[in-house]
């Protein structure tokens, strides 16, 4: 009846907009208690939103979805501040939305600026060229016997300035050929690279920040044109001087890793001895960084607070605290410019500015706000930081150790006690190991994301490397440098030879036990995110909410744990193949052990087992020009048919063989008389989507493309 009580029916479609909004005024609430109640630090998550905005920039395909996302964005955070204005039970709610929605924003805008400002677009196509250009940067690499030249010239073809970078066999080397001095050469060049299988290291992303339009090498000699003059940078003089100078007082291995730790050249370090320190988790030692940059800072400081001290004039009338702290900063700075002021090493240097003021104020100088400080203002000027190994390592170690140390058990552990020496020192022996294995917790996830291996006796390594390169190494080479203006410092480049011998020794011993690196297959986006989300959430909050951050960090591991690996990889140029059968073994088509395309393909399978050739699989059938390979999986049985040449083959016999097989890979343009029954992966397809991963099981194919989107590095082939 239109006038008589409504049905139940009617009833709960009237009522479903009101219930909805309690639904939502309830969620608010509880919002809003778990702010005000919480105790944390407010100023870190402003840094995360504004890193989240810089790291969605990157996922995200074009500019319309980055313009969405900003706009979103911009309109959380208007709305947040139109539906809740003047209501005090949702203060908290309103700035936390208003600010990271804000921060976020920035993020987005700030990457994207960037990349429209620095961003250079690579050459065309693989070209041998004349360049008349100027020298940028000079790089000396004596362990693959040549030095690396950063030019600016012009690109003939398109008239437009480019920077280059070529490599120059140290035959063909000159001492004029340094920072400003103008030559003419000629260089077979090529656009940087994109990565040669899904989730190897992107090589065209990081020219595009460095604005280089191409990489390659000399071809024939090259000519002076003009010197250097007053153009050179002292700098870069002093930083191979210092670098020289240290190789000549000490020979072999040590001296190469003493002239890293003295002018950030490494160069001269071996591959066997790089490969061992990464194995070993000691990696970061060479690398001048946060260690090498807080210790030289360490040092300054405590020196100038005790010398200064011994002058009552000047500790009566003068904040030493002030003084050392500026001393340090001198020093810091100092040892920036002389080793190179590489991105790691500005880094490190800009967030021990903040720890220096705190001291100087008598402030706590170990917090996560001055390192979320730091952060921001790294990824201001580096943005492109972010989505790279050495940013998020370095600041994912810094985080580990001050959440680490600001917990209330350390902290009470490390209260002072009456207690005799030996126990003091056992306690910060204990404390030391904690520590490294705290750090190689948080490190695990981003190695094996970037490097799809992890050393996993680390810990125990660093809790014996760090103590020997901070408080021998380290000041043993400063005072030899020292006493070798006075001719005396013979005796102590001796000792830290012995140093670093020991640090070698170490290293090799460490990489050299079973099991002492561990190999896992490409970690997708989703569990690196899941990784970080829960790290952050432990280090960030505090109290027992901190604890939720172990739920995401659990399901990560669960997930990588069962992740899938690829069943076949295919190069970006189809020039190698790897192949894994079902008890996990790898089969490659080509290359010698230790070259680029087969260790990454090592790497990307997660195989811990010497890979063996094609040929080798039971399930190959090879002529002079193809394999056809069986690869049973629970479903089916899959024909792949591989290319071994690129011989000329009768169209109607190819024709026919395609038929027959589910998957085709050759480093040639088929025929599209060539149609298999799932998919063909020549010269045409690969030009289009890059290196491939293919998992038979899930019939799923992840291409390098597919993570590319419309960024400016990106450069597929068009039909």
């Amino acid at each position: 009846m239109p006038f008589g009580e409504p049905d139940g029916i009617a009833d709960v479609a009237v009522q479903r907009p009101w219930r909805m909004r309690a639904v939502l005024s309830r969620t608010g609430e509880a919002a809003e208690r778990f702010l005000t109640a919480s105790s944390f630090d407010r100023g870190p998550w402003i840094t995360v939103a504004f890193a989240a905005g810089i790291g969605v920039w990157f996922l995200l395909d074009n500019r319309w979805q980055w313009s969405v996302a900003m706009g979103a964005a911009v309109l959380a955070a208007l709305a947040a501040i139109a539906v809740w204005r003047g209501r005090d039970d949702r203060a908290a709610l309103r700035l936390a939305v208003t600010v990271l929605s804000v921060a976020f924003a920035l993020g987005m805008a700030t990457v994207w600026s960037k990349s429209e400002l620095v961003g250079a677009a690579a050459i065309e196509r693989p070209a041998v060229v004349s360049l008349d250009a100027r020298i940028l940067e000079r790089e000396e690499q004596p362990a693959e016997e040549r030095v690396r030249l950063t030019l600016a010239a012009r690109d003939a073809e398109a008239g437009r300035p480019i920077k280059v970078r070529v490599n120059v066999p140290l035959e063909k080397d000159m001492g004029e050929l340094e920072e400003g001095a103008r030559v003419r050469l000629k260089a077979q060049l090529m656009p940087p690279p994109a990565p040669i299988l899904p989730g190897a290291y992107d090589f065209a992303r990081a020219a595009w920040f460095k604005g280089l339009a191409a990489t390659g090498s000399v071809v024939g000699e090259i000519e002076l044109v003009e010197q250097a003059g007053n153009r050179n940078s002292p700098i870069a003089q002093a930083q191979r001087f210092l670098s020289d100078h240290v190789r000549s007082r000490l020979d072999g291995a040590p001296g190469t890793i003493a002239a890293a730790f003295a002018s950030g050249d490494r160069g001269g370090i071996s591959a066997v001895d790089e490969d061992a320190m990464r194995d070993a988790g000691l990696t970061h030692l060479l690398s001048i960084s946060g260690l090498h940059v807080s210790a030289v800072i360490a040092a300054a400081y405590f020196l100038a607070s005790k010398l200064f001290a011994l002058w009552p004039w000047f500790a009566l009338r003068v904040r030493l605290p002030l003084v050392a702290a500026a001393v340090g900063a001198g020093a810091g700075i100092a040892y920036t410019l002389l080793t190179g002021a590489e991105v790691p090493t500005v880094r490190s240097c800009i967030g021990a500015m903040p720890v220096l003021g705190a001291l100087a104020l008598g402030r706590e100088p170990l917090s996560m706000r001055m390192v979320a400080v730091a952060a921001a203002a790294v990824l201001f000027a580096w943005p492109e930081a972010l989505v790279g190994p050495s940013f998020q390592m370095s600041f994912a170690a810094v985080i580990a150790i001050i959440a680490l140390h600001n917990s209330e058990p350390i902290r009470a552990f490390l209260a002072p006690r009456e207690e005799s020496r030996a126990r003091w020192l056992a306690r910060r022996t204990v404390m030391l190991f904690v520590t490294g294995l705290v750090i190689e917790i948080a490190l695990t996830p981003v190695v094996l994301f970037h490097f799809h291996r992890a050393g996993l006796y680390g810990a125990f390594a660093n809790v014996l490397a760090i103590p020997l390169v901070t408080f021998v190494s380290m000041p043993l080479i400063a005072i030899a440098l020292l006493l070798d203006m006075v001719g005396a410092g013979a005796p102590f480049w001796w000792l830290v030879g012995v140093s670093l011998d020991l640090l070698l020794d170490l290293a090799h011993f460490t990489a050299s036990q079973p099991g002492a690196v561990k190999l896992v297959p490409h970690m997708g986006l989703g569990i690196i995110a899941l990784f970080v989300a829960g790290g952050l959430w432990l280090a960030l909050w505090r109290g027992k909410a901190r604890l939720w951050g172990l739920i995401p960090a659990a399901l990560a591991a669960l997930v990588l744990a069962v992740s899938p690996v690829p069943d076949i990889l295919v190069t970006r140029d189809g020039g190698n193949l790897g192949l894994v059968d079902e008890r996990g073994n790898l089969f490659v088509l080509r290359g010698a052990p230790g070259t680029y395309a087969r260790t990454n393909i090592v790497e990307l399978a997660g195989s811990e087992i010497e890979p063996r050739n094609i040929r080798a699989y039971e399930g190959a059938n090879c002529s002079a020009d193809f394999c056809t390979i069986g690869r049973k999986t629970s479903e089916r049985e899959w024909i792949v048919l591989v290319a071994l040449n690129k011989q000329r083959i009768d169209e109607r016999q190819l024709a026919a063989a395609c038929e027959l097989s589910d998957i085709v890979v050759a480093d040639r343009w088929l025929p599209r008389s060539c149609m298999p029954r799932w998919l063909k992966v020549d010269r045409r397809y690969l030009e289009r989507n890059g290196g491939v991963s293919i998992y038979l099981e899930d019939e799923q194919v992840r291409t390098v493309a597919s993570s590319q989107g419309d960024h400016g590095w990106w450069q597929p082939a068009q039909d």
